[in-house]
């Protein structure tokens, strides 16, 4: 029987986010089994983080919870303590913000040489434009992500259906950088700062367009290359029932199956060429819409030709396949009543789940986790009268 234990049990993690990449990243963290400890201000002064919807970031699946004052001597000591146990660290403060609290990298390093500190950002340590404010779609437009899109009929670029900076550019991002620390403090590296940039990691998504200019000059704006739609067969196409195919026939021999199916056997060999292209894909959308979107997906799916339909987000939570792969799970709010939920669905995720109870926003952990580090009874009663912890 394979070892079911989760691939981080044993790692602690501290993250200092209620939003964005850091956040996402402790998400990913908890779902491998890392004991994920959710560090907030406490209420004092109105400090408080942004809130999300109850049902964000996996609603709070698997984390512990503490709420500290780190302008206060003893709630900055309190933390320090914490992060004296922790092997990660995750912050998404304004540069400088940290060293600033007393709880930069040095500061923890001091009390933990083994600790892995990543700070998320939207553009980094350093830099010109380090100190900008911004959001996922600030960073999709600088990278070239949006340039690259399907203009909007107004001409502008497009705005995303997802949050790929924070998902992927800023969080995921984050998760490789701290797995690899971990990988290297394990074979006896020590405790590691990560200056993780949510516009680098997509940059190092758009690769290919950007390596593509660096070496040849060729721009990869929308319908100018093969992943931006240059050719028919890479391209969405209406059906008769007004939903939309995706169409990713690059190799030869799916693009050759791709017509046989179509009945248009004429193209099969002219797959590439420039100047038939407007054709081709007229021919595409007027057989495409002949049938519904359902029974094109039935035909051509199993059959070598690389499409899939184009799903709205109710059609994802009905779809057989995800179904049996077991993408969802279910929770249960005392005020929202049972809902539904994407679990731990990353390669190596424990996908068996049981109902995860929402906890209520008031409820803390902090008497626990302050004797997990040694603090006296007395001792943790005197910070919470003081509001230097909740």
């Amino acid at each position: 029987m394979a070892d079911v234990t989760p691939q981080l049990d044993g790692i602690t993690v501290l993250n200092l986010a209620s939003v964005g990449p850091a956040a996402r990243a402790a998400r990913n963290l908890a779902d491998y089994g890392a004991r994920v400890v959710q560090v907030s201000p406490t209420l004092k002064k109105g400090a408080k983080q942004i809130q999300p919807p109850f049902h964000s970031y996996g609603a709070g699946r698997g984390l512990e919870r503490i709420q500290i004052d780190l302008k206060s001597a003893g709630g900055r000591a309190a933390f320090l303590d914490l992060a004296a146990k922790a092997d990660v660290l995750i912050e998404s403060y304004r540069p400088g913000v940290v060293n600033r609290l007393g709880i930069g990298f040095e500061d923890v390093r001091a009390v933990n040489p083994r600790i892995i500190y990543c700070s998320t950002t939207g553009y980094g340590q350093d830099g010109p434009a380090a100190g900008w404010a911004g959001h996922d779609i600030n960073y999709l437009a600088m990278t070239g992500f949006l340039a690259c899109t399907e203009p909007r009929p107004d001409g502008g670029p497009p705005i995303p259906g997802a949050t790929v900076a924070d998902s992927a550019g800023g969080g995921l991002h984050a998760v490789v950088a701290i797995l690899a620390a971990l990988v290297r403090r394990s074979m006896g590296g020590d405790g590691q700062y990560l200056d993780v940039s949510a516009a680098e990691g997509v940059l190092s998504l758009m690769s290919l367009s950007l390596d593509q200019f660096l070496a040849t000059d060729e721009v990869a704006g929308p319908r100018q290359v093969l992943l931006t739609g240059r050719y028919a067969f890479y391209d969405v196409y209406p059906c008769r029932d007004g939903k939309w195919i995706s169409v990713g026939a690059i190799e030869p021999r799916f693009y050759r199956n791709l017509c046989q199916r179509l009945d248009l056997e004429q193209y099969a060999e002219q797959q590439m060429q420039d100047e038939m292209q407007d054709e081709i894909r007229a021919a595409f959308r007027e057989v495409f819409l002949t049938r519904e979107r359902d029974d094109w997906v039935a035909e051509l799916a199993p059959n070598d030709t690389c499409v899939a339909p184009v799903y709205e987000i109710p059609e994802i939570a009905a779809d057989p396949h995800f179904r049996e792969r077991r993408i969802f799970m279910d929770a249960e709010h005392e005020e929202e009543g049972k809902f539904r939920q994407v679990g731990p669905i990353l390669a190596g995720g424990v996908r068996e789940q049981p109902i995860h109870r929402v906890r209520p926003l008031d409820e803390s952990d902090a008497p626990a986790l302050l004797e997990w580090v040694g603090y006296s009874a007395e001792e943790i009663e005197r910070l919470r009268e003081d509001g230097e912890v909740e």
